[in-house]
């Protein structure tokens, strides 16, 4: 929850962000200069781009980042920050036109943090009117978590390792063609892939103890697509037909060679201590899915809008398992030591779905609106598998099965609001919102309270709300949720629960805004065993100025108050005695940037930023995190300008102080403009 509000709240002002930054707060562009006479003078076949429209606009931002750290954690910077040094393309946003409309009218090319940043992004559309609109967009997102005290049970004995390591770079890329953009009817095609690599930290369970070992790990997934918009004048559909096919793999592995594994636990059981001297263990999983979607929305009257969508998908897939480890190792079910195993699973399953909803909105009166909204989605699971472990004992021992699985997870909701505009001031709204369900699983043959269970799913929700706007520059508005249920899926689920939003907005005057918001959550679970009680607070704060329309300054800053307790009794794992987890979070959050014109010319405008972002909670973590900021921008010429930004990151836990860490980072670099 702490990493949670901290990068939610903190990532837009966060220099990952720097080619945002960076357009910001751009220099003034320079105009187009006239052409001179003699330009004019000259053939037109010279040139096939008339002399007032440029065949290229935009800019290109091309710089190199210092870093200095961090002092501190390597890993935790890594999982918070994870900027690094080097030559970097920080932005680029231009366009292309040919002017003679060839292949092309329009090339649109937007692109962020080039350089093994670890978020990069480039996007291309192209079109040509009447004829195609063509979007290509790329992903590609460095991910790092490593924080050693994260459900860490050998923080006991000294031991920092974070036991759910990743160290990967997801990529996702899309193309997507529509034919006669123009036209009523406009067919499309569509491809995408998401993939992932990498390496990290896993754990390898056996009964009484797990053991963290590293793995690699890589994925990928297909998502072919085609289908026509039908555009009517008072109805617009889709209809789609589309394919995906999966992919993914782990291996865990550790050698002989390695140090001795003890794992998570040093008891002794029935005399005896149990470790892990190697492995080598796979899986892969194979999927594939077809699917058909319809969608529409309909205007059917001056007084009736409709919408809807159908989606029916059945994908399917097979699992491969094998595992060879040897050590001293328990079978807790027959109390039974062994020293190797050698274990190979193959299971498949089919998984249909059927998703749909329907809506409208209905204005019987002038005031009046009444919207209706219903939601099904229907899953029905079915799996085999079959196994076989051979365990090396005296005299070996070997187990086989054969398992069988479903799963029925039913999700209804229904919901109808009234809107009610009692003058061109005042609106109020109220409605009401039913959930149900039911699930059901089973595994055969039956062992234990484990093989099979039973959930519904029935909750009533009372919806209501309010907007109104005194004067011109006010606004004022609230809403509110109260849910009952008389059942429900998981421990954490939203249950007894009262949810209140309410926000002020007042426009001072033209240069001055304001706005204030507050939210109140209390969710309860009486359920015995379960006992879960969560409130959440938060009020916040946010002012623009820019007077006289930010001729020399502008400032825009918020402020965020937060407190966050959570209540709820558990299982203790290796005991199963009953125990209390209480989780308190209280927090302070503070961001602002002030933009400065210094004195300048009509050809010569430099500017100044500067500001920062600030976390600071109390609770069952105290968390501190600071980053301040400041950039300079100085016009070189025409086309050019020059900019630097100098970012402080400071992170720092009262409980856990080996992961704090201190860096600062230093980016320069032109932008190119046309």
């Amino acid at each position: 929850m702490r990493f949670l509000i901290l990068f939610t709240c903190l990532l837009p002002a966060s220099a990952q962000d720097t080619a945002q930054n960076v357009s910001q707060n751009p220099p003034a562009a320079p105009a187009q200069a006239s052409p001179s006479s003699s330009q004019t003078s000259q053939p037109a076949a010279q040139s096939p781009v008339p002399s007032g429209e440029p065949w290229i606009n935009g800019y290109i931002d091309l710089g190199y980042r210092w870093l200095a750290g961090p002092a501190g954690s390597l890993d935790t910077y890594r999982s918070i920050v994870n900027l690094g040094s080097g030559p970097k393309l920080l932005g680029a946003d231009f366009t292309l036109i040919d002017p003679k409309h060839r292949l092309f009218d329009k090339i649109r090319v937007h692109a962020t943090q080039w350089g093994d940043e670890p978020y990069q992004t480039v996007d291309i559309s192209a079109s040509k009117a009447k004829y195609y609109q063509l979007n290509i967009d790329y992903r590609d997102f460095a991910y790092f978590n490593d924080l050693p005290s994260y459900a860490d049970p050998l923080l006991g004995r000294g031991i920092e390792l974070d036991e759910q390591a990743f160290d990967t770079r997801r990529r996702l890329a899309s193309a997507e063609l529509d034919w006669m953009p123009e036209s009523w009817i406009t067919p499309y095609i569509s491809f995408s892939r998401d993939s992932e690599s990498g390496t990290g930290t896993t754990v390898f369970v056996s009964d009484v103890n797990q053991f963290p070992v590293p793995d690699t790990q890589a994925d990928f997934t297909n998502l072919y697509r085609g289908g026509v918009h039908l555009k009517f004048k008072r109805i617009h559909a889709t209809l789609e037909e589309g394919a995906t096919s999966f992919r993914s793999s782990q291996n865990i592995y550790q050698s002989q060679s390695m140090p001795l594994n003890y794992g998570d636990t040093l008891t002794p059981f029935f005399g005896e201590y149990t470790d892990l001297s190697s492995i080598i263990a796979g899986y892969g999983i194979t999927g594939s899915s077809n699917y058909t979607k319809a969608l529409f929305t309909a205007n059917a009257t001056s007084w009736l809008d409709l919408y809807g969508q159908f989606l029916y998908s059945e994908p399917s897939t097979t699992v491969h398992y094998t595992q060879n480890d040897t050590g001293n190792l328990l079978l807790e079910s027959q109390i039974l030591f062994y020293t190797s195993q050698e274990f190979l699973l193959n299971a498949a399953a089919k998984l249909p779905q059927t998703t749909g909803s329907f809506g409208a909105e209905i204005r019987p009166m002038k005031r009046v609106r009444i919207t209706e909204s219903w939601l099904t989605d229907r899953m029905h699971n079915a799996t085999n598998a079959s196994s076989n472990n051979l365990l090396n004992t005296t005299p070996s021992t070997q187990m086989a099965a054969e398992l069988s699985a479903s799963l029925a997870n039913n999700y209804n909701q229904n919901e109808v609001d009234l809107f009610y505009d009692v003058n061109n001031k005042l609106m109020f709204r109220g409605g009401y919102r039913y959930v149900w369900g039911d699930a059901e699983d089973a595994i055969l043959p039956a062992e234990g309270l484990a093989s099979s269970d039973m959930g519904t799913l029935r909750r009533n929700v009372g919806l209501g709300g309010f907007r109104y706007r005194p004067i011109q520059r006010v606004t004022i508005s609230g809403e509110s949720e109260v849910g009952e249920s008389s059942g429900d899926y998981f421990r954490t689920s939203l249950y007894n629960y009262q949810k209140v939003r309410g926000q002020v907005r007042y426009q001072a005057t033209k240069s001055l805004s304001v706005a204030v918001d507050a939210m109140v959550l209390d969710n309860y679970n009486p359920t015995p065993g379960v006992n879960y009680s969560f409130t959440s607070r938060q009020e916040s704060a946010s002012l623009f100025w820019a007077p006289q329309d930010g001729k020399y300054f502008d400032f825009e800053g918020s402020y965020t108050r937060s407190a966050i307790r959570s209540d709820i009794g558990y299982l203790v794992p290796a005991t199963l005695g009953a125990a209390t987890s209480l989780y308190i979070d209280n927090a302070h959050i503070g961001t602002g940037m002030m933009n400065f014109k210094l004195p300048h010319s009509a050809s010569f405008t430099p500017k100044l930023s500067a500001g920062g972002s600030f976390f600071i909670s109390s609770g069952s973590r105290p968390t501190s995190y600071y980053q301040p900021l400041a950039i300079v921008w100085l016009p070189l010429g025409k086309h050019v300008s020059w900019f630097s930004q100098w970012t402080y990151y400071g992170y720092g836990e009262a409980f856990y102080l080996y992961e704090g860490f201190r860096a600062h980072l230093v980016t320069t670099g032109l932008r190119f403009t046309r």
